[in-house]
């Protein structure tokens, strides 16, 4: 029988801090694109170091929710500063490396069947899932939909039933690692730029290119800001 008795937690100074940021950005009405003051000036209105702010900010800049320019202090991305709680944050972090690792395995497996494999229908909804996301990005938005549309497509080319359950199952986790890589800056025309290579290569008919596109794309989405994150630090 467990013991109903636990452990009581302790927040974090950092997640205190984040949660009165939040609470100065609301009453304050930042929104979108405002600057939150300087590290100096909140770092003595609370009474704590600057080193335990900076990971407040960190903490705020791994969801999105800002952006730290440096020299050039921290910009809200967001109309508000609400972050998800830090449990879930780290829960994220922690299984991110293994869905990343899933998806070059399989995808890049997928890029290679659709280059042999692909019809003209196939290329049709490529290219329809390319002008999605370039659209998407015109209108200011990181381009999520276009994303998942371009990769379902690749996944449709490939003719591979098992691999596209596969892909279904996984759906989900693959959402998060999409959130993730195209929150971080000027990412979104990266990866577009990156869609169309393997585009170019699956409608060219060759697997190894199609392959390699496909992989320097997901190493390019491994990089987020999350994975640098240290919430023990």
């Amino acid at each position: 029988m467990s013991d109903p008795l636990r452990p009581v937690s302790r927040p974090r100074l950092y997640e205190q801090v984040v949660a009165q940021l939040r609470a100065y950005a609301d009453a304050a009405g930042l929104r979108k694109g405002d600057r939150l003051p300087s590290e100096r000036d909140l770092a003595e209105r609370l009474q704590i170091s600057r080193a335990s702010l900076k990971q407040a900010i960190v903490v705020l800049e791994v969801q999105g929710l800002v952006e730290i320019r440096h020299g050039g202090g921290t910009y809200l991305r967001t109309d508000s500063l609400h972050p998800e709680p830090v449990e879930r944050l780290v829960e994220r972090r922690r299984r991110l490396p293994d869905v990343l690792d899933a998806r070059e395995a399989v995808e890049t497996k997928l890029a290679e069947l659709a280059a042999r494999r692909r019809t003209e229908a196939d290329l049709e909804e490529i290219d329809a899932a390319l002008a999605a996301m370039h659209a998407e990005i015109e209108r200011g938005a990181p381009g999520e939909d276009g994303d998942r549309r371009f990769h379902a497509a690749v996944t449709a080319a490939a003719h591979s039933e098992l691999l596209a359950d596969f892909m279904t199952r996984i759906a989900g986790q693959i959402a998060e690692t999409r959130h993730e890589s195209l929150q971080q800056p000027d990412r979104p025309q990266q990866s577009l730029a990156q869609h169309a290579e393997i585009a170019d290569a699956i409608r060219a008919g060759n697997p190894e290119a199609a392959v390699e596109a496909m992989r320097t794309h997901l190493d390019s989405v491994r990089r987020v800001r999350l994975l640098d994150w240290d919430p023990e630090s």
